[in-house]
C-alpha cells in the first residue's frame, strides 16, 4: 500500500513539473507574440484551485494531473471583437508566430531535459560500468569473456550499462553485425564482432542481454564464514570462522551470493515454517556435515553468519566497475547535451522500428509504469530522480512532436501545409484530423495501459 501511494505521489510530482514546464513554454511565447492567454491549466477536469490575474488570465490546478493546456484568445472558438481579434487573437498572428507558440511546449521540455541532465552530472550519479560477468551464446562465440569492459558499441562510447544497452538494441532489431570494443582487466583493448544477424525471430529487445549471452559482473565473495553472531544457530551448531561452506542441502556452493540466496529459500517449507538445513563444511582439509535450524529475523530465515571482508583484488574490481559520474559546470553542459542526443536517437530509433514492425509494441509504457519508475528513482536518490525527469521530459517532447492531430506535431504539420499551399488548412479537414488524432491517441494510451497491466501480472 505504501509503494502504491508513493508511486502515485511521485507520478503527480513528476508530471506536475513536466506539464507545468511544457505549458509554460506555450504561455511564455504566446505572451511574447502578443496573444491573450485566457487560461493556464495544470491538469484536466474540475478546478481544485484557481486565480485570475489582473491581465485576465485564469491560472488553475485541475483534478486530473495527466496533462494541461493553455487556452488562448481565438475567434474560431468564441466571438471576439474585431479590435481585440486583430491585436490579441491567436488565429490572426503570422504563421511563424503561431508555429513558434505551438513548438514552444516541446522545446521547453527539451530544455528541461538538458537542464536535468546537467544538474545530474553536477551533483554526481552512481553508475555501473559495462563490465562483463560470465558470457555465453553469441557473445562467447564472438570472443567476449568475463571481466571485459565494453568501451564502445558500433563506434559509440559506452561509459555505463545504459549506454551499452542503448547501443546494442537498434542493431539487434535490425539483425546487423556490429563491432564491439572491449578492454580486459590489464587495460588491453581489442575489437570483436557480434554476429547479431544470427539472432532468432523470437528476439525480445526487453531482454537483449539474455539474447546475446551477456551478464553484468557481480561482486561475489568466497563462501567462507567471516564472523558468527553470538548465540546464533551457527554458533550453537559448532560452525567456526574460516569454515568454507561447500553445500547446502546437496546444492553446491561456489560463492557468498548463493549462501545469501539459498538459506532463506531452503529454510522455509511450503507452509512457511522453519525447517532444518544440512551444511557441508570444509575445515582444515576435512569435510564435515552439520545440521542446524535457522532462526527468524524480521520474517527472514538466518543462521547468524557474515561474509569475510573483501580482499584487494575484489576491491580493485569494485573500483573498476562502480563509479560516480560527476563533472564540473562546463563539462557537465557538454555531457548533458550528449546524453540528450543519445536518448533522443535511441527513442526515435525504437519508434521508427515499432512503426515498421521491427520492434515490439510492448515497449510502450503508460502511467502505471511511469509511476513505478518515478517512485523507484526517487528512492534511489536525487540524481536518479533527475535522470528520470530528464528522460520523461525528453519523451514528452518527442511524443508531442509526432505528426498526429491533437498533438503539437499535428498542428505544426497543418502549418507546414499552410506554408506550402499559401492558405490555412480547411476547418473541415481540421475537424476530421481531430477525430483521427483522438482515435490515435486513445489507441496508443489504451495499448500503453494494457502493457502496464501485463507487466503487473507475474
Amino acid at each position: 500500500m505504501i509503494d502504491i501511494l508513493g508511486s502515485i505521489f511521485w507520478l503527480i510530482v513528476a508530471l506536475g513539473l513536466l506539464v507545468t514546464f511544457h505549458e509554460f513554454g506555450h504561455f511564455w511565447v504566446a505572451r511574447r507574440c502578443g496573444v491573450k492567454v485566457l487560461q493556464f491549466s495544470i491538469g484536466f477536469g474540475p478546478a481544485l484551485w484557481s486565480r485570475t490575474a489582473a491581465n485576465g488570465t485564469e491560472y488553475r490546478i485541475a483534478a486530473i494531473p495527466l496533462g494541461g493546456y493553455v487556452k488562448m484568445l481565438d475567434e474560431r472558438e468564441a466571438p471576439v471583437s474585431e479590435a481585440q481579434a486583430s491585436a490579441e487573437s491567436f488565429n490572426r498572428k503570422p504563421l511563424g508566430q503561431r508555429a513558434a507558440i505551438v513548438a514552444a511546449g516541446p522545446a521547453f521540455n527539451l530544455v528541461f531535459a538538458i537542464a536535468a541532465f546537467w544538474l545530474m552530472f553536477l551533483v554526481g550519479i552512481p553508475e555501473t560500468r559495462p563490465v562483463l560477468g560470465p558470457t555465453s551464446g553469441l557473445s562467447a562465440e564472438a570472443g567476449l569473456v568475463e571481466n571485459d569492459l565494453i568501451t564502445r558499441v558500433d563506434s559509440r562510447r559506452t561509459e555505463t550499462w545504459t549506454h551499452a544497452i542503448l547501443g546494442l538494441i537498434p542493431p539487434a532489431l535490425d539483425r546487423r553485425p556490429i563491432d564491439v570494443e572491449v578492454e580486459d582487466a590489464a587495460g588491453i583493448r581489442r575489437v570483436v564482432q557480434l554476429p547479431l544477424d544470427r539472432l532468432g525471430s523470437d528476439f525480445n529487445e526487453e531482454r537483449v542481454l539474455d539474447a546475446l549471452g551477456l551478464t553484468p559482473w557481480r561482486a561475489d565473495l568466497p563462501p567462507l564464514i567471516g564472523t558468527i553472531a553470538p548465540d546464533s544457530p551457527a554458533e550453537r551448531a559448532g560452525l567456526r570462522e574460516g569454515d568454507r561452506i561447500r553445500q547446502i542441502n546437496d546444492q553446491r556452493i561456489d560463492g557468498w551470493q548463493q549462501i545469501a540466496r539459498l538459506i532463506p529459500e531452503l529454510a522455509l517449507n511450503t507452509e512457511g515454517q522453519i525447517q532444518p538445513l544440512t551444511l557441508a563444511i570444509e575445515r582444515d582439509g576435512q569435510f564435515i556435515e552439520q545440521e542446524l535450524t535457522p532462526g527468524l529475523q524480521e520474517g527472514r530465515a538466518i543462521i547468524g553468519i557474515q561474509a569475510p571482508p573483501a580482499g584487494p583484488e575484489l576491491q580493485a574490481e569494485f573500483e573498476r566497475t562502480f563509479t560516480v559520474v560527476r563533472h564540473g559546470p562546463l563539462v557537465a553542459s557538454g555531457e548533458a547535451v550528449a546524453e540528450t542526443w543519445r536518448l533522443t536517437s535511441a527513442t526515435l530509433g525504437i519508434l521508427g522500428r515499432m512503426i515498421t514492425g521491427k520492434a515490439s509494441l510492448n515497449n510502450l509504457s503508460g502511467p502505471i509504469t511511469i509511476a513505478q519508475m518515478a517512485h523507484s528513482s526517487a528512492r534511489l536518490g536525487f540524481s536518479r530522480f533527475l535522470f528520470f525527469l530528464g528522460l520523461i521530459s525528453l519523451s514528452l517532447a518527442i511524443i508531442n512532436l509526432l505528426p498526429i492531430p491533437m498533438l503539437d506535431g499535428g498542428h505544426l504539420l497543418y502549418y507546414l501545409v499552410e506554408w506550402i499551399k499559401g492558405s490555412p488548412v480547411s476547418e473541415r479537414t481540421q475537424v476530421i484530423g481531430q477525430y483521427i488524432g483522438l482515435a490515435a491517441v486513445f489507441s496508443l494510451m489504451s495499448l500503453a495501459i494494457f502493457n502496464d497491466i501485463l507487466r503487473l501480472i507475474p
